[in-house]
């Protein structure tokens, strides 16, 4: 029996087939934001791309634990 993906990961296929882009090139547009405060990056997807808060909240907050972001250099960069 494979295990069931859980976290953000799990809204992956949804939000590929939903919005029709990988969810590596969500990320890669995260990255590229100069926002660093996972609700500000939340909000900017809602915004300029459309997207739910539940699937703009996964890509955040799993790119965000990745560490590939800025937002490690600020002691806030993770608060709500």
């Amino acid at each position: 029996m494979t295990d069931a993906v859980k976290g953000p990961a799990s809204y992956f296929p949804s939000i590929e087939k939903k919005y029709g882009r990988p969810v590596s090139e969500w990320k890669d547009l995260i990255r590229a934001s100069p926002l660093t405060r996972h609700m500000e990056l939340v909000g900017w997807l809602k915004s300029e791309h459309g997207l739910g808060h539940g699937h703009a909240g996964a890509l955040v907050a799993h790119t965000l634990a990745e560490g590939n972001h800025p937002v490690g250099n600020h002691p806030e960069g993770n608060a709500r």
